[in-house]
């Protein structure tokens, strides 16, 4: 049974990809499982006497069920139930039982809990049988009549109502309170800009579908395969909201297909799925549709108002930077949206503001850089609006306010190398052939226009526990319950494994993905590899002491008189740093000393007291190219410069694909994404991808990732920060200051269509 365990935790790393170090280009070690078809996701997980569940959705915004009706539905061969409010099985009612890891304050969504409609699409019924497609087929005839009740849902017509939040919310920080004069600097300056930044609603769409599968054992344990970012936060929500003992859950998440925050916290299918496992005592499969995909949360609709003012040289003598965005009737989700502009810069005269509208919307949730991508955003448009308005050069009006502490709280950087990000991607672009005044360059039918922004994100660590084994093959095996949702989890953790014992990167094997291993934090916020690649760092140097010691203590042993300090492991021996030749290897030692297996465990606690002295950040600087038909409004990105500094890079390969997927994204975020509510109905209106656009291969052009060189040991203890998040951040702004550079018009909202270009680009248009 252990092998079979490890078997569905752990990917193949037979590729015998030999020798590794933190820092090389390498391949994923579940790469091979993954282009074969051997990884298995939520849905794909074979059970006995398995039931299929299919979710009925709400069409209402608001108001109360009076009615439902499943008896056609129930007369359909091969359904097993209709599960309602009505007829669930037991659940907690307190709203404490409900709130994850991650939960905003409020009431959190409590799925067929009573006939209160919320939001439209929301769950309002689980139709369940012995097929799919008999479920599916049932579920459309399932008749539900409603009260509706009056609702609100656009953010622009009900800003009247905006309030401030609740504070209550894992890594959320209320902007400060304001800095010097403000106001009265925006005021009396000759030199000032000011702008409103409107960005629409964008929906997570990961290509695995949310999913889970509940398997009941014959004692009542539940295994459950969740598409979550967190595998023991799901076994959370479920043993609280069930009143279900730890022992009694098992969650195993070994491949994720895409999250991107949409998996941070239980969606609905999860608990459907339960409560028909519990109630028929049968495993039971729940998978959502696309449709489905776009009822729970989403990037929130927000409005911004920035105001910035300078002397004549450039030097920032007022930031104003105000927002106002959407959140749901029964919780008060927040985002660190305008922080940012107190950070980036140096000035002594800073005011922020951030609120919530509530709206009868799901709540929304964190979404790639949440708060940043929208707040950088509007901060580095009005700051290249600044540059037009002083006749100066955006990058040099950047680097004249360049921040050598953090402005807000006057601490020292961890490590700060965004100048160096400034200077190798403005010579890669090269950018000093940018000429300054917009409307200058064409070719052919096409304006061309190049624009920069900055990016900047949190540098975060968490805490975590790893295990490790080392066996008497040579062999190591680490585990820890991580997750790995694309991102290169599973390859970075087995190269700092390999790294630091010096083995073969096909003799290590690094477990995570289920809720019984050594505890670790929900997959976010760009934390993973400072938190759990430090726990792994940190469990293998209690194997090296060990291996030490019990080489020292071998007959004869070249090692008896020698300190640990001097020595190292490599080629898969424990060696003399000088004297390379004087080694013993570890199959050796394990079969001098007896050991079948050595094992050590590691809880990694961050060391708050020493980052609390210091501001800990990502950085980055992106060039980027545009090419604008003006006639009909097309915008091509044609090349772009990332230059990031994110601490020390752990697997080049993979890091560098997290940055060109978040360039990627950025470039959708600027153009093309958005989903559209009929106000009349509450409703989000293109739930698919035929309507919904994102970029594909034909808007992706020339993509160029540099990382400056970091290493910050105050982060974590191998000296990396995370480069999830920090490839979005500022490529939207980017994208939107070069179409400005181009065409000589400001668009200040997002995303910038055809039809927005259309009406700014013809009078800019240069002969």
């Amino acid at each position: 049974m252990t092998d079979l365990i490890e078997e569905l935790r752990t990917p193949s790393a037979d590729q015998g990809t030999g020798a590794v170090s933190i820092g090389m280009a390498v391949s994923r070690v579940d790469g091979r499982d993954k282009v074969t078809g051997q990884a298995r996701y939520a849905a794909e997980y074979p059970a006995d006497d398995l039931l299929y569940g299919v979710v009925v959705s709400g069409t209402i915004p608001k108001g109360r069920i009076q009615s439902i009706r499943s008896d056609e539905a129930l007369a359909v061969p091969g359904v097993v139930e209709v599960i309602t409010h009505l007829n669930r099985p037991r659940i907690r009612s307190f709203d404490i039982f409900y709130k994850d890891m991650t939960a905003p304050g409020g009431a959190p969504f409590r799925p067929l809990y009573d006939g209160q409609i919320v939001y439209s699409g929301q769950p309002v019924a689980l139709v369940v049988a012995e097929s799919f497609e008999a479920a599916r087929y049932a579920a459309r005839l399932v008749q539900v009549g409603y009260a509706c009740e009056p609702h609100a849902t656009s953010l622009t017509e009900n800003r009247g109502r905006a309030y401030k939040p609740s504070r209550m919310k894992a890594g959320f920080t209320p902007p400060p309170s304001p800095k010097g004069h403000a106001d009265e600097m925006w005021d009396k300056a000759d030199i000032k800009i000011e702008g409103e930044y409107y960005s629409g609603v964008e929906h997570h769409n990961p290509m695995e579908l949310f999913a889970s599968t509940v398997i009941r054992s014959a004692d009542g344990h539940l295994t459950i395969y969740d598409k979550t970012q967190s595998s023991q936060n799901s076994r959370w929500y479920v043993s609280h909201v069930f009143g279900l003992s730890k022992d009694k859950v098992t969650v195993r998440n070994p491949y994720v297909g895409g999250a991107f925050g949409s998996g941070l916290r239980p969606q609905y299918q999860l608990p459907l799925a339960v409560m028909a496992a519990l109630q028929l005592e049968r495993s039971v499969r729940v998978v959502l549709t696309r449709q489905q995909m776009f009822t729970f949360g989403h990037r929130p609709e927000t409005l911004q108002r920035v105001r910035l003012a300078a002397d004549p040289d450039g030097t920032l003598t007022s930031i104003i930077h105000e927002a106002v965005a959407e959140t749901s009737r029964i919780e008060d989700y927040v985002e660190v949206v305008v922080n940012w502009s107190g950070e980036l810069y140096q000035c002594e005269h800073v005011r922020l503001g951030y609120q919530l509208v509530d709206l009868d919307h799901a709540s929304p949730m964190d979404m790639r850089a949440p708060g940043a991508a929208h707040g950088v955003h509007a901060l580095e448009v009005a700051m290249d609006e600044l540059s037009y308005a002083l006749k100066m050069d955006p990058l040099a009006l950047r680097l004249k306010n360049y921040a050598e502490i953090d402005p807000s709280r006057g601490l020292p950087y961890s490590t700060k190398e965004l100048r160096a990000c400034y200077e190798q991607g403005a010579a890669r672009f090269g950018w000093d052939r940018r000429p300054l005044e917009p409307g200058t360059m064409r070719e052919g039918r096409e304006l061309i226009g190049w624009g920069m922004a900055t990016g900047m994100w949190d540098a975060m660590q968490m805490f975590a526990r790893a295990s490790a084994v080392l066996r008497a093959d040579g062999t190591l095996v680490v585990s820890s319950a991580a997750t790995d949702i694309g991102t290169g989890t599973y390859t970075a953790m087995s190269i700092i494994a390999a790294d630091a014992l010096g083995l073969p990167l096909e003799n290590v094997r690094f477990q995570l993905g289920d809720s019984t291993l050594p505890v670790a934090p929900i997959e976010g916020g760009s934390s993973h590899v400072a938190t759990v690649g430090s726990a792994v760092q940190g469990v293998c140097e209690k194997l090296q002491k060990k291996l030490f010691k019990l080489a020292q203590k071998l007959p004869d042993s070249p090692l008896a008189k020698t300190r640990f300090a001097d020595v190292e492991f490599c080629g898969g021996s424990l060696r003399v740093s000088s004297q390379p030749g004087v080694a013993v290897s570890l199959v050796e030692i394990m079969h001098g000393s007896g050991n079948q297996r050595l094992e050590a465990k590691y809880l990694m606690l961050p060391n708050m007291l020493k980052q609390m002295k210091y501001q800990r950040s990502t950085h980055s600087a992106v060039f980027c190219e545009v090419r604008v038909d003006p006639e009909f409004g097309a915008v091509r990105v044609t090349r772009v410069v990332s230059a990031i500094a994110a601490g020390r890079i752990i697997n080049a390969k993979t890091a560098r694909s997290q940055i060109i997927g978040g360039v990627v994204w950025g470039i959708s975020q600027a153009l093309h994404e958005e989903t559209h509510c009929d106000h009349r109905l509450g409703r989000f209106m293109n739930h698919n991808l035929g309507e919904y656009h994102v970029s594909v291969n034909a808007d992706i052009h020339d993509i160029d990732v540099l990382f400056v060189q970091e290493d910050d040991r105050i982060v974590s203890r191998i000296g990396a920060k995370g480069v999830g998040e920090i490839g979005l951040v500022g490529v939207s702004a980017a994208i939107c200051n070069a179409i400005y550079h181009a065409t000589g018009r400001r668009v200040r909202s997002t995303p910038i269509t055809p039809d927005k270009v259309m009406a700014i680009s013809a009078p800019a248009a240069v002969p």
